[in-house]
Protein backbone atom coordinates (compact mmCIF):
# COMPACT_ATOMS: atom_id res chain seq x y z
CA UNK A 1 0.00 0.00 0.00
CA UNK A 2 1.68 3.26 -0.94
CA UNK A 3 1.41 6.38 0.33
CA UNK A 4 0.93 9.43 -2.10
CA UNK A 5 2.25 12.80 -0.59
CA UNK A 6 1.13 15.45 -2.13
CA UNK A 7 3.94 18.42 -2.75
CA UNK A 8 2.38 21.78 -1.55
CA UNK A 9 3.81 24.82 -2.73
CA UNK A 10 5.90 26.89 -0.57
CA UNK A 11 3.87 29.76 0.72
CA UNK A 12 5.60 33.20 -0.57
CA UNK A 13 7.23 34.93 2.10
CA UNK A 14 5.38 37.93 2.88
CA UNK A 15 7.24 41.32 4.49
CA UNK A 16 4.87 42.53 7.28
CA UNK A 17 2.63 45.35 5.89
CA UNK A 18 4.21 48.52 7.06
CA UNK A 19 1.94 51.56 8.52
CA UNK A 20 1.62 54.69 6.05
CA UNK A 21 3.24 57.36 7.84
CA UNK A 22 1.46 59.55 9.86
CA UNK A 23 0.86 63.09 8.12
CA UNK A 24 0.37 64.87 11.76
CA UNK A 25 3.63 63.45 12.98
CA UNK A 26 5.56 64.44 9.38
CA UNK A 27 3.82 67.86 9.75
CA UNK A 28 5.23 68.61 13.45
CA UNK A 29 8.50 66.92 12.37
CA UNK A 30 8.81 69.42 9.69
CA UNK A 31 7.51 72.55 11.56
CA UNK A 32 10.09 72.18 14.43
CA UNK A 33 13.04 71.17 12.08
CA UNK A 34 13.45 75.20 11.30
CA UNK A 35 13.47 76.38 14.74
CA UNK A 36 15.86 73.31 16.34
CA UNK A 37 18.41 74.59 13.56
CA UNK A 38 18.05 78.19 15.08
CA UNK A 39 17.93 77.17 18.32
CA UNK A 40 21.79 77.15 18.75
CA UNK A 41 21.86 80.95 17.80
CA UNK A 42 19.34 82.15 19.71
CA UNK A 43 20.05 80.73 22.89
CA UNK A 44 23.70 82.43 22.40
CA UNK A 45 22.38 85.63 21.92
CA UNK A 46 20.25 85.63 24.37
CA UNK A 47 23.25 84.66 26.65
CA UNK A 48 24.93 87.30 25.59
CA UNK A 49 22.68 90.11 25.52
CA UNK A 50 20.05 89.42 28.76
CA UNK A 51 22.70 87.79 30.86
CA UNK A 52 24.82 91.06 31.18
CA UNK A 53 21.71 93.06 31.00
CA UNK A 54 20.75 91.05 34.01
CA UNK A 55 24.05 91.53 35.82
CA UNK A 56 24.24 95.24 35.46
CA UNK A 57 20.91 95.32 36.77
CA UNK A 58 21.68 93.09 40.00
CA UNK A 59 25.15 95.19 40.47
CA UNK A 60 22.91 98.53 40.39
CA UNK A 61 21.13 97.52 43.62
CA UNK A 62 24.12 96.31 45.70
CA UNK A 63 26.89 97.95 47.57
CA UNK A 64 29.44 97.03 44.99
CA UNK A 65 33.12 98.18 44.48
CA UNK A 66 36.58 96.70 44.02
CA UNK A 67 36.40 94.28 47.14
CA UNK A 68 32.98 92.86 46.55
CA UNK A 69 34.54 92.31 42.60
CA UNK A 70 37.28 90.23 44.63
CA UNK A 71 35.71 88.53 47.36
CA UNK A 72 31.89 88.41 45.97
CA UNK A 73 30.40 89.44 49.21
CA UNK A 74 28.16 91.94 48.06
CA UNK A 75 24.64 92.90 49.67
CA UNK A 76 21.20 94.59 48.69
CA UNK A 77 21.07 98.28 49.48
CA UNK A 78 17.92 98.86 47.44
CA UNK A 79 17.27 102.13 45.58
CA UNK A 80 20.71 103.72 47.28
CA UNK A 81 22.60 103.89 44.48
CA UNK A 82 19.60 105.28 42.07
CA UNK A 83 19.38 107.89 44.52
CA UNK A 84 22.85 109.03 44.77
CA UNK A 85 22.96 109.16 41.22
CA UNK A 86 19.81 111.05 40.60
CA UNK A 87 20.82 113.77 43.36
CA UNK A 88 24.58 114.88 41.39
CA UNK A 89 23.94 117.73 39.43
CA UNK A 90 27.13 116.44 36.99
CA UNK A 91 24.93 113.60 35.76
CA UNK A 92 22.00 115.89 35.04
CA UNK A 93 24.58 118.09 32.56
CA UNK A 94 25.55 114.86 30.99
CA UNK A 95 22.12 113.82 30.13
CA UNK A 96 21.06 117.50 28.39
CA UNK A 97 24.62 117.24 27.06
CA UNK A 98 23.62 113.36 25.50
CA UNK A 99 20.54 114.60 24.57
CA UNK A 100 21.81 117.22 22.54
CA UNK A 101 25.08 115.26 20.95
CA UNK A 102 22.18 112.71 19.95
CA UNK A 103 19.92 116.05 18.63
CA UNK A 104 22.61 117.21 16.76
CA UNK A 105 24.21 114.05 14.79
CA UNK A 106 20.32 112.62 14.27
CA UNK A 107 19.49 115.93 12.16
CA UNK A 108 23.06 116.00 10.21
CA UNK A 109 22.75 112.32 9.30
CA UNK A 110 19.56 111.92 8.53
CA UNK A 111 19.24 115.30 6.38
CA UNK A 112 22.64 114.66 4.97
CA UNK A 113 22.18 110.89 3.94
CA UNK A 114 18.40 112.15 2.59
CA UNK A 115 20.49 114.46 0.13
CA UNK A 116 22.74 112.05 -0.94
CA UNK A 117 20.29 109.50 -1.31
CA UNK A 118 18.68 111.37 -3.78
CA UNK A 119 21.53 112.34 -5.44
CA UNK A 120 22.92 108.84 -5.84
CA UNK A 121 19.14 108.31 -7.43
CA UNK A 122 19.70 110.51 -10.37
CA UNK A 123 23.64 109.67 -11.42
CA UNK A 124 24.43 107.37 -14.03
CA UNK A 125 25.43 104.19 -13.70
CA UNK A 126 29.42 104.81 -13.24
CA UNK A 127 29.11 107.86 -11.10
CA UNK A 128 26.47 105.72 -8.94
CA UNK A 129 29.11 102.74 -8.86
CA UNK A 130 31.77 104.99 -7.71
CA UNK A 131 29.82 106.68 -4.94
CA UNK A 132 28.27 103.35 -3.52
CA UNK A 133 31.90 102.09 -3.41
CA UNK A 134 33.23 104.65 -1.24
CA UNK A 135 30.14 104.94 0.91
CA UNK A 136 30.86 101.09 1.22
CA UNK A 137 34.44 101.22 2.22
CA UNK A 138 33.85 104.26 4.62
CA UNK A 139 31.43 102.08 6.74
CA UNK A 140 33.17 99.22 6.68
CA UNK A 141 36.18 101.63 8.83
CA UNK A 142 36.85 100.57 12.18
CA UNK A 143 35.62 102.89 14.17
CA UNK A 144 38.52 103.20 16.24
CA UNK A 145 41.31 103.71 12.62
CA UNK A 146 38.68 106.29 11.68
CA UNK A 147 38.69 108.30 15.01
CA UNK A 148 42.45 108.04 15.13
CA UNK A 149 42.54 109.39 11.50
CA UNK A 150 40.64 112.41 12.82
CA UNK A 151 43.10 112.58 15.75
CA UNK A 152 45.64 113.32 13.38
CA UNK A 153 43.68 115.26 11.20
CA UNK A 154 43.40 117.70 14.04
CA UNK A 155 46.47 117.42 15.72
CA UNK A 156 47.58 121.05 16.85
CA UNK A 157 51.15 120.71 15.94
CA UNK A 158 50.84 118.05 12.80
CA UNK A 159 47.06 118.10 11.76
CA UNK A 160 46.88 118.84 7.70
CA UNK A 161 43.64 121.07 8.88
CA UNK A 162 45.62 123.83 10.62
CA UNK A 163 48.02 123.55 7.94
CA UNK A 164 45.62 124.13 5.62
CA UNK A 165 43.60 126.61 7.53
CA UNK A 166 47.20 128.89 7.99
CA UNK A 167 47.89 128.50 4.29
CA UNK A 168 44.64 130.07 3.71
CA UNK A 169 45.56 132.99 5.66
CA UNK A 170 44.02 132.24 9.17
CA UNK A 171 46.81 132.35 11.18
CA UNK A 172 45.49 132.06 14.79
CA UNK A 173 44.61 128.04 13.41
CA UNK A 174 48.77 127.92 13.95
CA UNK A 175 49.05 125.27 16.39
CA UNK A 176 45.76 125.63 17.44
CA UNK A 177 44.94 123.08 20.00
CA UNK A 178 41.22 121.43 18.87
CA UNK A 179 40.61 118.76 21.43
CA UNK A 180 41.79 121.33 24.14
CA UNK A 181 38.59 123.50 23.61
CA UNK A 182 34.81 121.87 24.74
CA UNK A 183 33.22 123.04 22.15
CA UNK A 184 35.41 122.81 19.29
CA UNK A 185 36.20 118.90 20.50
CA UNK A 186 32.23 118.36 20.46
CA UNK A 187 32.17 119.42 16.90
CA UNK A 188 34.99 116.96 15.95
CA UNK A 189 32.73 114.25 17.54
CA UNK A 190 30.02 115.08 15.74
CA UNK A 191 31.89 115.59 12.53
CA UNK A 192 33.07 111.76 13.10
CA UNK A 193 29.81 110.12 14.05
CA UNK A 194 28.04 111.80 11.32
CA UNK A 195 30.98 111.20 8.42
CA UNK A 196 30.59 106.95 9.65
CA UNK A 197 26.98 106.62 9.96
CA UNK A 198 25.67 108.85 6.54
CA UNK A 199 27.03 105.86 4.38
CA UNK A 200 24.51 103.18 5.69
CA UNK A 201 21.50 105.74 5.84
CA UNK A 202 22.66 106.74 2.81
CA UNK A 203 22.63 103.33 1.55
CA UNK A 204 19.42 102.35 2.87
CA UNK A 205 17.75 105.30 1.55
CA UNK A 206 18.94 104.81 -1.86
CA UNK A 207 17.60 101.28 -1.94
CA UNK A 208 14.12 102.82 -0.47
CA UNK A 209 13.73 105.38 -2.96
CA UNK A 210 14.45 102.31 -5.88
CA UNK A 211 11.38 101.38 -5.30
CA UNK A 212 9.08 104.38 -6.30
CA UNK A 213 7.66 104.13 -9.44
CA UNK A 214 8.78 105.64 -12.42
CA UNK A 215 5.13 107.09 -13.69
CA UNK A 216 4.24 108.84 -10.31
CA UNK A 217 7.18 111.31 -10.91
CA UNK A 218 6.50 111.72 -14.42
CA UNK A 219 2.87 112.34 -13.81
CA UNK A 220 3.56 114.80 -11.03
CA UNK A 221 5.93 116.60 -13.49
CA UNK A 222 3.19 116.98 -15.70
CA UNK A 223 0.99 118.21 -13.53
CA UNK A 224 3.96 120.71 -12.77
CA UNK A 225 4.72 120.03 -9.26
CA UNK A 226 7.73 121.05 -8.00
CA UNK A 227 10.96 119.19 -6.83
CA UNK A 228 10.27 119.58 -3.02
CA UNK A 229 6.39 119.12 -3.44
CA UNK A 230 7.28 116.07 -5.48
CA UNK A 231 9.66 114.67 -2.81
CA UNK A 232 6.90 115.41 0.12
CA UNK A 233 3.98 114.24 -1.89
CA UNK A 234 5.15 111.03 -3.25
CA UNK A 235 8.50 109.94 -2.21
CA UNK A 236 8.55 110.38 1.56
CA UNK A 237 4.91 109.10 1.98
CA UNK A 238 6.14 105.30 0.19
CA UNK A 239 9.61 105.55 2.19
CA UNK A 240 8.01 106.85 5.17
CA UNK A 241 8.36 103.17 6.80
CA UNK A 242 12.12 102.44 5.92
CA UNK A 243 13.50 106.44 6.64
CA UNK A 244 12.12 105.71 10.53
CA UNK A 245 13.24 102.68 10.63
CA UNK A 246 16.62 104.35 9.57
CA UNK A 247 16.05 107.27 11.98
CA UNK A 248 15.43 105.05 14.89
CA UNK A 249 18.25 103.09 14.19
CA UNK A 250 20.73 106.73 14.41
CA UNK A 251 18.84 107.58 17.81
CA UNK A 252 20.08 104.29 19.28
CA UNK A 253 23.60 104.37 17.85
CA UNK A 254 24.41 108.18 18.54
CA UNK A 255 22.47 107.67 22.05
CA UNK A 256 24.81 105.13 23.12
CA UNK A 257 28.15 106.04 21.30
CA UNK A 258 31.15 105.16 23.82
CA UNK A 259 34.50 104.48 20.93
CA UNK A 260 34.57 107.66 19.63
CA UNK A 261 34.41 109.65 22.60
CA UNK A 262 36.62 107.36 24.74
CA UNK A 263 39.34 107.14 22.59
CA UNK A 264 39.24 110.67 21.35
CA UNK A 265 38.91 112.77 24.51
CA UNK A 266 37.59 110.06 26.97
CA UNK A 267 34.91 112.71 28.22
CA UNK A 268 37.34 116.08 28.16
CA UNK A 269 38.18 118.23 28.46
CA UNK A 270 36.60 118.68 31.06
CA UNK A 271 33.14 117.39 30.53
CA UNK A 272 32.56 119.08 27.15
CA UNK A 273 32.64 115.56 25.33
CA UNK A 274 30.84 113.40 28.33
CA UNK A 275 27.48 111.59 27.38
CA UNK A 276 25.86 109.56 29.31
CA UNK A 277 27.66 106.19 28.24
CA UNK A 278 31.32 107.85 28.87
CA UNK A 279 29.96 108.77 32.30
CA UNK A 280 29.10 105.09 33.36
CA UNK A 281 32.48 104.15 32.55
CA UNK A 282 33.73 106.93 34.38
CA UNK A 283 32.28 106.60 37.31
CA UNK A 284 32.49 102.63 37.08
CA UNK A 285 36.57 103.06 36.67
CA UNK A 286 37.43 106.42 38.82
CA UNK A 287 36.38 105.56 42.18
CA UNK A 288 35.84 101.48 41.66
CA UNK A 289 32.13 102.25 42.32
CA UNK A 290 30.66 99.65 39.85
CA UNK A 291 27.36 99.79 41.36
CA UNK A 292 27.08 103.70 40.59
CA UNK A 293 28.17 102.77 36.63
CA UNK A 294 25.55 100.19 36.67
CA UNK A 295 23.13 102.24 37.77
CA UNK A 296 23.95 104.99 35.08
CA UNK A 297 24.17 102.11 32.35
CA UNK A 298 20.39 101.37 33.52
CA UNK A 299 19.61 105.12 33.68
CA UNK A 300 20.85 105.29 30.20
CA UNK A 301 18.69 102.01 28.97
CA UNK A 302 15.51 103.68 30.58
CA UNK A 303 16.10 107.10 28.84
CA UNK A 304 16.77 105.43 25.11
CA UNK A 305 13.43 103.37 25.37
CA UNK A 306 11.77 106.60 26.47
CA UNK A 307 12.41 108.04 23.54
CA UNK A 308 11.92 105.05 21.42
CA UNK A 309 8.49 104.71 22.98
CA UNK A 310 7.40 108.03 22.62
CA UNK A 311 8.65 108.51 18.79
CA UNK A 312 6.81 104.88 18.17
CA UNK A 313 3.43 106.04 19.38
CA UNK A 314 3.87 109.55 17.58
CA UNK A 315 4.69 106.85 14.19
CA UNK A 316 1.61 105.14 14.78
CA UNK A 317 -0.30 107.65 15.23
CA UNK A 318 0.59 109.24 12.28
CA UNK A 319 0.04 105.79 10.57
CA UNK A 320 -3.70 105.94 11.70
CA UNK A 321 -4.41 109.50 10.34
CA UNK A 322 -3.21 108.22 6.85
Amino acid sequence: MSVVRERTAPRPLTRPSRRPPDPARRATTSGLWPYLLVAPAVLGMLYLLLYPLARTVLISFQDFGLRQLILGDAHFVGLDNYTTLLSDPRFWTVVRRTFLFMAVNVVLIMGISTLVALMVERLGRRWRTAVLSALVLTWAMPVVAATTVFQWLFHSEFGIVNHALTGLGFSSFDGYPWLAHGPAAFTILVALVVWQSVPFAAITLYSALTTVPTELYEAARIDGASGVRIFRSITLPIVRPIFMLVLSLEVIWTFKAFVQIWVMTQGGPGDATTILPVYAVQTALAGQRYDLGSAASMVTVLLMSGVLVAYFRQMFRQEAEL
